[in-house]
């Protein structure tokens, strides 16, 4: 397999090549570019060999990694890499496999990894695998955002429908749910994990370490600078500020 990494973080690409590296040694990666137009530049190069999948940082040194895909019209698979969930629904259309959250977790990539194969191995019923991928993940987004999720307090488990959850919280580095009633409960999820199976009409990441629903929005504060907070029912114990390079995003949710 031959992958192309788009990654303007040097270190993040090296590392990104090690975890791939660790799945299976055997794939070559082509090349590490930081920059869209070096990405439009070697990719349209006829010299160079074709990657069968690319990983595509979305935030690149000198525009958003959308623009690639625009520009060249990639039919190429595609799994995202970002520090950004706000991207997700937008990547789904752009003929992505996946789409991971840094820092890159290695369960994740594997997933990912095992996901694309999968599709590559189902070509044979689907000679144009662009058109497969899409068909496969309008499909599957049908259904996939979970309706339940598995938490504890203490010895005791706990069923939580979705519709009930104010919002997912990171305290002491540990992943949290809760609910409108007031129980706060315990998540084996990451918060990244989380948030790729909520609908995003529903919920949004307002920050690293909260999700929070629609529905828990009771007021929001518009401060100085520009800057958001809000008052969310249950309360939280911090105050909620939704950072700065999510607010445009935010204030596009809450319009939708």
């Amino acid at each position: 397999m031959n992958v192309l990494i788009i990654e303007d973080e040097a270190l993040s690409a090296t590392r990104l090549q090690n975890l791939i590296n660790r799945y299976d040694p055997e794939i070559n990666i082509l090349a590490k570019i930081p920059s869209v137009r070096e990405s439009v530049q070697w990719l349209g190069n006829e010299n160079h060999v074709k990657p069968d999948l690319i990983f595509l940082d979305l935030h690149l040194e000198d525009d958003l990694g959308f623009r690639i895909i625009d520009e060249l019209k990639l039919t190429i698979p595609i799994i995202f890499t970002t520090a950004y969930s706000e991207y997700t629904l937008r990547a789904f259309k752009a003929n992505s496999v996946d789409y991971l959250l840094k820092p890159i977790d290695q369960n994740e990539l594997v997933s990912s990894l095992d996901k694309f194969k999968s599709l590559e191995m189902k070509r044979s019923s689907a000679p144009d695998l662009a058109a497969f991928i899409s068909s496969y993940l309008t499909s599957a987004g049908q259904d996939t955002f979970k309706e339940r999720f598995l938490a504890t307090a203490g010895t005791k488990m706990f069923s939580i429908k979705t519709v009930d959850i104010a919002y997912f919280i990171i305290e002491q580095k540990a992943t949290f749910l809760r609910t409108f009633d007031g129980k706060h409960l315990a998540m084996e999820y990451s918060l990244d994990k989380v948030f790729q199976l909520l609908d995003p009409k529903l919920f949004f990441r307002v920050n690293r370490s909260l999700i929070i629903s629609l529905n828990s929005i009771q007021v929001i504060n518009s401060l100085s600078a520009g800057r958001l907070k809000l008052e969310l029912a249950p309360s939280t114990a911090q105050d909620v500020y939704v950072s700065a390079d999510r607010i445009a995003n935010f204030k596009q949710w809450l319009g939708k």
